[in-house]
């Protein structure tokens, strides 16, 4: 496994995600960064997302519109989320009936390394009487 270097840039957006509540997009991340006096390019935010979602430590979700969502991951085992589509609260879902499916679908056809994507939306309780 390659190190990954623990670089200003990486930690700032470590910590910006930590603060931030809910899912961000690269761009809304990259704009709280420079927001407070960062100094990092779009580009370089992408790639420390990408690399961050890889070793697992951000949750990405897929909006409505097509883009990645991502916010820093507070679980440590395989999870899916239920996000309201209005204001992106958002919830972490177990599903070990999914995760097993998943398995037994890639076996029966003979896949390895299969990997999937599962996303609920829908409008929480708050945004349903407001």
């Amino acid at each position: 496994m390659v190190q990954t270097r623990n670089t200003l840039q990486r930690r700032e957006v470590i910590a910006t995600l930590e603060r931030a509540q809910g899912f961000l997009s690269a761009q809304d991340l990259h704009a709280m960064i420079v927001q407070r006096g960062g100094r990092i390019s779009l580009a370089t935010v992408y790639a420390q997302l990408r690399r961050l979602a890889e070793d697992g430590a951000l949750d990405v979700i897929m909006s409505d519109r097509g883009e990645s969502l991502f916010r820093r991951c507070g679980v440590e085992v395989h999870h899916h989320h239920l996000a309201c589509r209005d204001c992106g609260a958002t919830i972490e879902v177990p599903t070990p009936d999914l995760d097993q499916w998943s398995r037994e679908i890639a076996t029966r056809f003979g896949y390895r390394d299969v990997r999937h994507v599962f996303e609920l939306s829908g409008i929480c309780p708050a945004c349903q009487t407001s």
